[in-house]
């Protein structure tokens, strides 16, 4: 069977571990707060509704694409599009492109990041292969203006963080919405999850302070994954009523 990302792809290692999810999108909902087009998430009312539900949702696409064969995957994608389409007719507006590039250049650059804190660093074929992965997805939605490789995407990548990015009455409601689903406490280890994965201009605009008390937490954490009681931790910064779905984003390597 051919598959969109083959067996033994570091994609699937990423995307196979419940703990590097979760600093993916620690990142992602951190910087994608900030974006220009935030208002498009807005206009449905999903993300400030629900913010950790979009979470999960966001993640059941993404692994259907990274653990299915090509032509599911394929769909998969397709459907995705579809799905913004029907966003646009509604609001009588278009997504602008950069836009979408700006979210595949999120995924690519927070898997890399949440990899490289929990498990190693990514050697250059790791990180192509990481870049094709997704930039792929960008072709079959149709996107123009894609870099060709990594080393591309990382000056394009730098053009997005100088260029896409502002602070908005969007970034203030969505920090209000998180605190609220998330409660003062695991809101707060969100925050400290965030600084450890989100480039400096991301850091600055959000006001975030140097200190960062989940650092030294990261090696205790690793060993506690030797010792099977990493899980334990995994649930104690998430709502209880999610606790079947963080088990469920573990997949073993194949």
């Amino acid at each position: 069977m051919e598959y969109f990302v083959e067996k033994g792809s570091v994609v699937r290692k990423i995307w196979g571990k419940s703990d590097i999810i979760l600093f993916v999108f620690a990142g992602a909902s951190a910087e994608f707060a900030l974006n220009k087009a935030v208002d498009w998430l807005y206009f449905t009312g999903k993300l400030p509704s629900d913010p950790l539900g979009r979470l999960f949702s966001t993640v059941a696409y993404a692994r259907k694409i990274v653990f299915s064969s090509m032509n599911s995957a394929l769909q998969t994608i397709d459907h995705i599009h579809s799905i913004h389409e029907g966003v646009e007719r509604r609001r009588k507006d278009t997504i602008p492109e950069w836009a979408y590039r700006d979210v595949l250049y999120m995924l690519i650059y927070y898997s890399q990041a949440a990899f490289e804190l929990l498990e190693r660093n990514m050697n250059p074929e790791e990180k192509e292969d990481l870049f094709q992965v997704f930039i792929r997805v960008g072709h079959r939605m149709g996107l123009k203006e894609l870099p060709d490789n990594y080393t591309e995407w990382v000056i394009s990548r730098q053009y997005h963080l100088e260029h896409d990015l502002e602070k908005s009455d969007y970034t203030l409601d969505l920090s209000k919405q998180y605190r609220k689903h998330l409660g003062a406490f695991r809101y707060k280890a969100l925050i400290e999850a965030q600084k450890l994965v989100v480039p400096t201009e991301v850091k600055m605009m959000l006001g975030f302070r140097k200190f960062n008390w989940m650092r030294p937490l990261v090696s205790l954490y690793q060993f506690s994954k030797k010792i099977n009681i990493d899980r334990m931790i995994k649930e104690l910064l998430l709502p209880s009523a999610y606790k079947d779905r963080i088990k469920a984003l573990d997949i073993p390597e194949g």
